[in-house]
Protein backbone atom coordinates (compact mmCIF):
# COMPACT_ATOMS: atom_id res chain seq x y z
CA UNK A 1 0.00 0.00 0.00
CA UNK A 2 1.38 3.42 -0.87
CA UNK A 3 1.68 6.28 1.63
CA UNK A 4 -1.36 8.15 0.31
CA UNK A 5 -3.59 5.08 0.58
CA UNK A 6 -2.25 4.32 4.07
CA UNK A 7 -2.95 7.89 5.18
CA UNK A 8 -6.47 7.80 3.75
CA UNK A 9 -7.14 4.46 5.43
CA UNK A 10 -5.90 5.80 8.77
CA UNK A 11 -8.11 8.87 8.41
CA UNK A 12 -11.17 6.80 7.55
CA UNK A 13 -10.53 4.46 10.47
CA UNK A 14 -10.21 7.42 12.82
CA UNK A 15 -13.60 8.66 11.61
CA UNK A 16 -15.10 5.22 12.15
CA UNK A 17 -13.64 5.07 15.67
CA UNK A 18 -15.13 8.49 16.46
CA UNK A 19 -18.53 7.42 15.14
CA UNK A 20 -18.37 4.20 17.19
CA UNK A 21 -17.60 6.23 20.32
CA UNK A 22 -20.53 8.55 19.59
CA UNK A 23 -22.84 5.55 19.09
CA UNK A 24 -21.82 4.08 22.46
CA UNK A 25 -22.45 7.39 24.21
CA UNK A 26 -25.80 7.83 22.47
CA UNK A 27 -26.85 4.30 23.41
CA UNK A 28 -25.85 4.97 27.02
CA UNK A 29 -28.04 8.10 27.05
CA UNK A 30 -30.90 6.20 25.44
CA UNK A 31 -30.70 3.46 28.06
CA UNK A 32 -30.69 6.03 30.87
CA UNK A 33 -33.98 7.34 29.49
CA UNK A 34 -35.49 3.90 28.99
CA UNK A 35 -34.48 2.87 32.52
CA UNK A 36 -36.40 5.86 33.84
CA UNK A 37 -39.35 4.70 31.72
CA UNK A 38 -38.93 1.21 33.23
CA UNK A 39 -39.06 2.60 36.77
CA UNK A 40 -42.18 4.60 35.91
CA UNK A 41 -43.84 1.54 34.37
CA UNK A 42 -42.96 -0.60 37.39
CA UNK A 43 -44.22 2.02 39.84
CA UNK A 44 -47.54 2.37 38.04
CA UNK A 45 -48.10 -1.28 37.13
CA UNK A 46 -47.66 -0.86 33.40
CA UNK A 47 -46.33 -3.84 31.42
CA UNK A 48 -42.63 -3.85 30.42
CA UNK A 49 -43.49 -4.12 26.73
CA UNK A 50 -45.64 -1.82 24.60
CA UNK A 51 -46.17 -3.54 21.23
CA UNK A 52 -48.01 -0.55 19.73
CA UNK A 53 -45.15 1.81 20.60
CA UNK A 54 -42.62 -0.72 19.27
CA UNK A 55 -44.49 -1.02 15.97
CA UNK A 56 -44.62 2.75 15.54
CA UNK A 57 -40.92 3.05 16.38
CA UNK A 58 -39.99 0.39 13.85
CA UNK A 59 -42.00 2.15 11.13
CA UNK A 60 -40.42 5.48 12.07
CA UNK A 61 -36.89 4.07 12.10
CA UNK A 62 -37.38 2.33 8.75
CA UNK A 63 -38.49 5.65 7.23
CA UNK A 64 -35.51 7.46 8.76
CA UNK A 65 -33.21 4.74 7.41
CA UNK A 66 -34.61 5.13 3.91
CA UNK A 67 -34.08 8.91 4.08
CA UNK A 68 -30.49 8.34 5.25
CA UNK A 69 -29.87 5.73 2.53
CA UNK A 70 -29.41 2.98 5.12
CA UNK A 71 -30.93 -0.46 4.62
CA UNK A 72 -34.31 -0.31 6.44
CA UNK A 73 -34.12 -4.03 7.26
CA UNK A 74 -30.79 -3.47 9.00
CA UNK A 75 -32.23 -0.49 10.90
CA UNK A 76 -35.19 -2.62 12.00
CA UNK A 77 -32.89 -5.42 13.22
CA UNK A 78 -30.81 -2.88 15.11
CA UNK A 79 -33.86 -1.33 16.80
CA UNK A 80 -35.33 -4.75 17.57
CA UNK A 81 -32.11 -5.72 19.33
CA UNK A 82 -32.20 -2.52 21.39
CA UNK A 83 -35.90 -2.87 22.21
CA UNK A 84 -35.38 -6.47 23.37
CA UNK A 85 -32.70 -5.25 25.78
CA UNK A 86 -34.94 -2.40 26.98
CA UNK A 87 -37.79 -4.84 27.67
CA UNK A 88 -35.35 -7.08 29.55
CA UNK A 89 -34.32 -4.07 31.66
CA UNK A 90 -37.97 -3.17 32.31
CA UNK A 91 -38.66 -6.74 33.42
CA UNK A 92 -35.65 -6.62 35.77
CA UNK A 93 -36.78 -3.31 37.22
CA UNK A 94 -40.32 -4.63 37.72
CA UNK A 95 -39.11 -7.77 39.50
CA UNK A 96 -36.05 -6.54 41.43
CA UNK A 97 -36.23 -2.76 41.38
CA UNK A 98 -32.92 -2.43 39.54
CA UNK A 99 -30.87 -3.59 36.60
CA UNK A 100 -28.01 -5.99 37.17
CA UNK A 101 -24.63 -5.09 35.72
CA UNK A 102 -23.07 -7.32 33.04
CA UNK A 103 -20.82 -8.98 35.65
CA UNK A 104 -23.87 -10.09 37.62
CA UNK A 105 -24.05 -7.35 40.28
Amino acid sequence: MDDAAAAELASLRKSIDNIDAALVHLLAERFKCTQTVGRLKAATGMPPSDPDRERVQIERLRALAEEAELDPAFAEKFLSFIVAEVIHHHEQIASTGSIGTPDGD
